[in-house]
């Protein structure tokens, strides 16, 4: 058998940049990427949206999680030729969302979050609140469970999760 060839000289071939449509946060966009970007990736460099974090770049911590098409997902694993056409809304197109004067663009998830101290160092927080963003349109008034399983795929290394789950429960009642 032969040896094992060094494959440092080796060049990426196939197809170039695509032009991809989409909906972000309510405005349709298009941006031309390399088939293999993340929506991560994408909307991070290509749209200056920063809310979404990059942790563990491998689909565990829910830092990265954005709604597409009414669902949450890791947007580190999800590759952004898959939201052609769909439907696309970050931590930063809440504010458009929000609620009830006096709240100042704070969406009621936001403001639960804020007033159950539902966060600590604030790395998890954006992942957190969509994933109670799409839990609450799927399920107004959700239970502690119901809470808890939305946010399973969250990671918090504060520790705050009985309170995430309080602001989850609390943002349900403030919708009524």
């Amino acid at each position: 058998m032969p040896p094992a060839r060094s494959t440092d000289g080796a060049v990426l071939r196939g197809p170039g940049a695509i032009d991809l449509g989409l909906t972000v946060n309510g405005e349709a966009v298009r941006v031309h990427v390399p088939p293999r970007r993340t929506l991560l990736d994408t909307l991070r460099q290509s749209l200056g949206l920063t809310g979404s974090k990059r942790v563990c770049d491998e689909g565990t911590c829910g830092a990265c999680t954005v709604i597409v098409d009414d669902r949450p997902v890791y947007a580190c694993m999800t590759l952004a030729i898959a939201c052609e056409g769909k439907h696309v809304e970050t931590i930063e197109g809440l504010t458009k969302d929000a609620l009830g004067e006096g709240e100042k663009g704070l969406h009621p998830v936001q403001r639960a979050f804020i007033d159950a101290d539902a966060f600590q160092c604030g790395f998890c927080t954006p992942g957190q609140i969509m994933s109670i963003v799409a839990l609450l349109r799927a399920m107004p008034s959700p239970t502690e469970d119901d809470v808890r399983r939305a946010v399973a795929g969250n990671l918090c290394r504060c520790g705050a999760y009985p309170n995430i789950v309080a602001a989850g429960v609390n943002a349900g009642r403030r919708k009524k």
